[in-house]
């Protein structure tokens, strides 16, 4: 066992900072709706063709916001509203530091974001009422999440285990200190 500890803020610090266009401050009017849209798949599509170009990918990923369960590509001049199948970014790769209640979690997206799993990038599970499959997301950035990607879960998966909160038995996993459930410990994920 080492031992060292694991330290979150420096994990966050080494993370990539790429500048963001601030979104947030651009209030353009409403200029209709854009024939894009992203598949669950993390696919972006442009009047029906996929675009290819990842460089071109990253960049409306830069500019895009949700505002009321409905996404955008904003710039200062124009917002126009896209269509999202599920979450606009699929978490692609895991990195984890550490082990248990001291464990770190990044993850990083299909447009190449890094973010450290914790309290300002929660990790969440819906679950399908109907055919009870798990969808598990990680916050990237202003509302937007990534859906995690079926090899990252079992990965996260593999690393899971019970804890007892507040009285109640939970199986999840620990990130910069929070802890995540990940679903029922008495059933298959």
């Amino acid at each position: 066992m080492n031992n060292f500890v694991i330290d979150p803020e420096a994990i966050a610090a080494s993370l990539p900072k790429g500048s963001l266009p601030p979104v947030h401050l651009w209030n353009p009017e409403f200029c209709g709706d854009i024939d894009m849209c992203i598949a669950r798949d993390g696919t972006w599509f442009h009047e029906g063709r996929p675009i290819r170009r990842q460089s071109m990918v990253r960049l409306f990923s830069t500019i895009l916001r949700r505002d009321d369960g409905e996404y955008f590509l904003v710039t200062p001049a124009e917002k126009l509203r896209l269509k999202v199948a599920d979450a606009p970014f699929v978490a692609v790769a895991m990195a984890t530091h550490g082990e248990g209640r001291d464990q770190v979690l990044t993850f990083r997206t299909n447009v190449d974001d890094e973010v450290m799993a914790g309290q300002e990038h929660p990790i969440r599970v819906d679950v399908d009422a109907e055919s009870e499959e798990p969808s598990p997301y990680v916050h990237v950035r202003a509302g937007l999440e990534a859906l995690i990607s079926r090899p990252v879960f079992y990965e996260l998966v593999e690393l899971a285990g019970e804890e007892i909160i507040d009285g109640e038995t939970l199986f999840g996993v620990w990130s910069a200190g929070r802890f995540f459930p990940l679903g029922d410990p008495g059933e298959d994920i």
